[in-house]
């Protein structure tokens, strides 16, 4: 039987903490900040343990990112290849139960962050879509799935209906700021422009659309159809 080396190279340590600072990878971790944040407001407003605020919190900042990474073959997914983004999640979420009160106090608060990740998380989505040679309309779903998905398992998880599944706007302005980003992109415009753009289009549909009551129709069964 073969023996296996007990001696590792430093190069095939999965602990890279390095990262670029591009606009691209800030946002990212903005996303990632802003998501965890919201994980953890939401576990702590269902009174959940220190280990599920952590769970909640990590589960909704990462489920877009690693959604995406899977669909599009790149693994090991980005917060296992790059550690900084658990040390970035387990430090925010610490700072956002030590300012619990102070961050709650905002009535909006849980709002403000799951706006800020789903706009960042969208770009970062498409973006991945293109660099990838994916197709334009494949590019704009992955960017609303990257951009929603983590919403959606922080909603699962402390027994709620998913934001995605109810009558406010939020997978539609994903939508709309995907398609943006794309035609900005086939257009030739500025890379770091494209992202500025998007996000703010995307934040500022969802906060037009609370603010105003705007929701897409729903539609329910009547007695009669109800009826088998």
């Amino acid at each position: 039987m073969k023996k296996c080396s007990s001696s590792l190279s430093l190069e095939k340590l999965p602990l890279a903490t390095n990262m670029d600072l591009s606009l691209f990878n800030i946002l990212d971790l903005l996303g990632t900040a802003a998501f965890a944040i919201s994980g953890a407001l939401a576990a702590m407003n269902r009174k959940l343990d220190l280990f599920g605020i952590f769970i909640i919190a990590f589960v909704t900042a990462t489920g877009g990112g690693t959604i995406r990474d899977i669909l599009i073959g790149s693994t090991p997914v980005m917060w296992m290849e790059n550690t900084l983004y658990i040390y970035a999640i387990g430090g925010i979420t610490i700072l956002a139960i030590i300012f619990r009160n102070k961050i709650y106090h905002l009535k909006t608060s849980l709002f403000l962050f799951d706006t800020i990740g789903l706009g960042v998380f969208t770009i970062t989505g498409v973006e991945t879509g293109i660099r990838n040679g994916l197709d334009p309309i494949v590019s704009i779903a992955l960017g609303a799935m990257t951009g929603t998905f983590g919403g959606v398992l922080r909603d699962i998880l402390c027994n709620e209906i998913p934001v995605i599944f109810r009558k406010e706007i939020y997978a539609t302005a994903s939508i709309i700021g995907a398609l943006v980003f794309v035609i900005l992109y086939e257009e030739g415009a500025d890379t770091d422009l494209i992202y500025i753009i998007t996000s703010l289009i995307i934040i500022t549909i969802r906060l037009l659309v609370v603010k105003y009551q705007i929701s897409l129709p729903s539609f329910t069964l009547s007695s009669e159809e109800k009826k088998p």
